[in-house]
Formats: C-alpha cells, sequence, structure tokens
C-alpha cells in the first residue's frame, strides 16, 4: 500500500530474493520511460523501496505520481 508522507508517495515491496527484486526494478524503469516519470528509489537485497514526488511542480504528490504508483501496482498484484 502507497502511503502519502513528506509530499511523496512511498511503498516498499518484497520479493523472494535478489533477482526478483532487480526484475521488478527493471520493470518498473520501462514503466517510467513511458510515464516520462523517475522515481527515487532503493534496493537492498529482496527489498525495494519506490519515492514518488513530481519536483517540477514543486517536490509534491501530483497526478503523475499516482498514475505511475498505480501502473507499478499492477506489476505485482
Amino acid at each position: 500500500m502507497w502511503k502519502e508522507e513528506n509530499n511523496q508517495l512511498t511503498r516498499t515491496f518484497e520479493f523472494d530474493d535478489f533477482v526478483n527484486a532487480f526484475g521488478f526494478m527493471a520493470q518498473v524503469a520501462i514503466l517510467a520511460e513511458k510515464h516520462a516519470h523517475h522515481p527515487e528509489w532503493s534496493n537492498v537485497y529482496n527489498k525495494v523501496t519506490i519515492n514518488l514526488t513530481t519536483h517540477d511542480a514543486g517536490s509534491t504528490v501530483t497526478e503523475k505520481d499516482r498514475q505511475l504508483a498505480a501502473a507499478i501496482d499492477k506489476l505485482v498484484d
């Protein structure tokens, strides 16, 4: 579930292992390019944390963030 805090949408995804987490990141990278909106993210072994905010709108949550979050959710739901 995405949380809205500190002017960003945040969610941590957990996978079975690093390979699956990295594969997920590759899929998200393709989505981000299609949406022309790129996340701040980190990966530690099997966990990927994604933060979405729109920097050119004053670093706040916008519809661009919500749309990308919904598209990312479709990868794991």
